[in-house]
């Protein structure tokens, strides 16, 4: 019990942080998960999508490609301007 109450207190701090860094609390919790509550991964992802967003592309699409292409900003964004 006291190893899952760890974990527990591992994603708080991390979804707290990243809240700090200004994303929103749906996007932190979605892409927590989706990166297996992996901090790095997910900081790196909301921060794409943030990038991705203020370019004008739609929101749906830029998780779809930066799930295919593991966050890597060069690759996603040629796939992203192919669309």
């Amino acid at each position: 019990p006291s190893c899952l109450f760890l974990q527990f207190l591992s994603y708080l701090g991390a979804c707290d942080r990243l809240l700090k860094q200004g994303y929103e609390e749906g996007q932190v919790e979605e892409a927590m998960e989706m990166f297996q509550y992996s901090e790095k991964k997910a900081a790196e992802f909301l921060h794409l999508l943030a990038q991705f967003n203020d370019m004008g592309f739609q929101q749906n699409e830029i998780k779809e490609v930066l799930l295919l292409c593991g966050n890597q900003r060069e690759k996603a964004l040629e796939e992203l301007v192919m669309k």
